[in-house]
């Protein structure tokens, strides 16, 4: 292959690849491009052509990215936004902005922090708007770094850990954190449960036949952790994705389940629950905001951070 050669090499293609990169569809990312089709279809072409591969593929209706499209986008992508940083102007005005930001958190977090959040919006920035999508990862990197998310909200402890170990090794992080809160978890029944009448042993506990909250689907979560650490198990007849639906669940069934304390108050059915300690030990549930360090230094993203961190101070004060 003909090595590039970045004299001749048309930059504009790299935002080209961008786009389709994030749609993965010619229709959306013409129209976000504000291009026709055919000339999309003539700058992934060249661009194919000038680095010896197909990057994109068709698969059905869309597009399939090769493995040198997924390696080279987020080298892509990092370059043209720090780009746009650097040339466009740095000020945010809340009272004049227009920004959109993507957000991805559980639906019990977000119970706690979005009605907040909108009503700040609403005050300071009424031209603001916000795309919240579920947490479905312990790991929201990747969304990160392909920008499918803004700032990810939740408990991430491998990846905090892998962070730590990174800055104590000398490397400079590609990802930053803020603790928003810490938090703990209870068992939940519906209120005339044959459970609800004393305190929750871990033998009828683990008896119980068991709703699992689960983002990523896997029938075996942090509670099944701290059993199988004491020789216990318990029978998960039930996951779903949502705090919300575990709750409203078992306001009708014999289900137990674990809910955040703090989400319990805010479901709306809480008068139908019988809360209970858990009868183990289990570790606090850290909460933290992730984002990819290429937004750090972007005054709306800054913004962003301090009012979401703002908010969980006052609902979960030291």
């Amino acid at each position: 292959m003909t090595p590039l050669n970045l004299r001749t090499f048309d930059l504009n293609l790299l935002k080209v690849f961008d786009v389709v990169m994030s749609e993965r569809n010619l229709t959306r990312a013409a129209h976000h491009l504000a291009l026709t089709q055919p000339a999309v279809s003539n700058a992934l072409r060249r661009l194919r052509e000038a680095l010896g591969d197909d990057l994109l593929v068709r698969k059905g209706r869309g597009l399939e990215p090769t493995p040198r499209g997924l390696e080279l986008w987020p080298a892509v992508r990092d370059t043209l936004q720090r780009l746009q940083g650097a040339l466009l102007p740095s000020v945010f005005e809340p009272a004049t902005a227009t920004t959109s930001f993507e957000l991805t958190m559980a639906d019990a977090t977000a119970a706690e922090l979005l009605p907040g959040l909108v009503e700040a919006i609403a005050t300071q920035a009424p031209g603001v708007s916000l795309r919240v999508v579920p947490l479905t990862t312990r790991d929201p990197r990747r969304l990160l770094d392909e920008g499918q998310a803004d700032l990810a909200i939740g408990h991430f402890p491998a990846v905090m850990t892998d962070l730590t170990a990174r800055v104590q090794a000398g490397e400079t992080p590609s990802y930053l954190h803020h603790r928003l809160f810490v938090g703990d978890y209870v068992c939940v029944m519906r209120q005339d449960h044959p459970l609800a009448g004393g305190p929750l042993t871990l033998d009828h506990f683990c008896a119980a036949r068991h709703l699992l909250v689960s983002f990523s689907g896997r029938a075996f979560g942090f509670i099944d952790e701290a059993l199988a650490a004491v020789g216990r198990s318990r029978h998960v007849v039930l996951t779903v994705n949502q705090f919300f639906t575990a709750g409203k669940v078992v306001t009708h069934s014999d289900l137990l389940t674990v809910l955040p304390r703090h989400f319990v108050k805010v479901t709306g059915f809480a008068d139908q629950l019988v809360q209970r300690e858990l009868p183990l030990n289990v570790s606090p549930i850290q909460v933290d905001a992730l984002w990819h360090q290429r937004k750090d230094a972007d005054n709306a993203h800054a913004w962003l951070r301090t009012q979401i961190a703002t908010l969980a101070a006052q609902a979960f004060p030291p």
